[in-house]
């Protein structure tokens, strides 16, 4: 079992005055799980979130990585473990779904994210990859994927209702968004780095 010692749970609460509910806002690194009727809200770039959810009870959450692993050999590093890593982002959100009373038999998945919106990215494929990790995981696990909208080359806006498994999915086709673009190009800078150093089953998008 992972011990997990950089956990990051989402903590910008906020109502949503649009659907008239409880929301809470995840940022890269960060999950959340709930049993509440409440909005799950994030953005992705070339990230990805895992919506993941028992489909008797209702409980679910959703989590939101920014790649795959942290490209160290070293898995038993104290320093590896964290939310923004997608084999650890999967691992503690379905353990707290788990903890909160979910049954892995009933669990469902959707996905999103992985898009290329900075050029500069498109050649080190992290869209891509994050897209191909958490298809590849969620099948490992025997999760299976109701519903996704992966790669493409816009950032996406997400809204996962984890009670009715309501998700809608907003194209930020004409929105130029610095934060988004900064943090693609952190990723660039890091992948850089590393590289030198190592060697309901309907997702409404509307706009």
């Amino acid at each position: 079992m992972t011990e997990f010692v950089n956990e990051h749970i989402a903590t910008n609460l906020y109502f949503d005055n649009n659907f008239n509910i409880q929301a809470v806002k995840l940022l890269p690194g960060e999950y959340f799980v709930t049993k509440e009727d409440m909005l799950l809200v994030t953005v992705l770039g070339s990230c990805v979130a895992a919506c993941i959810r028992d489909r008797k009870n209702g409980i679910g959450g959703m989590n939101h990585f920014m790649l795959p692993d942290s490209g160290s050999s070293d898995t038993n590093s104290p320093m590896n473990p964290s939310a923004r890593y997608g084999v650890y982002a999967m691992e503690i959100l379905i353990n707290h779904l788990l903890k909160m009373g979910a049954h892995r038999a009933n669990l469902e998945a959707k996905v999103f994210g992985g898009g290329n919106v900075i050029s500069g990215l498109t050649q080190a494929n992290v869209g891509q990859r994050n897209a191909e990790f958490v298809l590849q995981f969620l099948n490992t696990e025997g999760i299976p994927i109701i519903a996704k909208d992966l790669i493409d080359i816009y950032p996406r806006k997400v809204y996962f209702f984890p009670k009715t498994s309501k998700v809608l999915v907003k194209k930020l086709r004409d929105q130029h968004n610095g934060t988004i673009k900064m943090r693609e190009k952190d990723y660039s800078r890091r992948l850089n780095k590393s590289t030198s150093n190592n060697k309901s089953n309907v997702v409404e998008l509307f706009s």
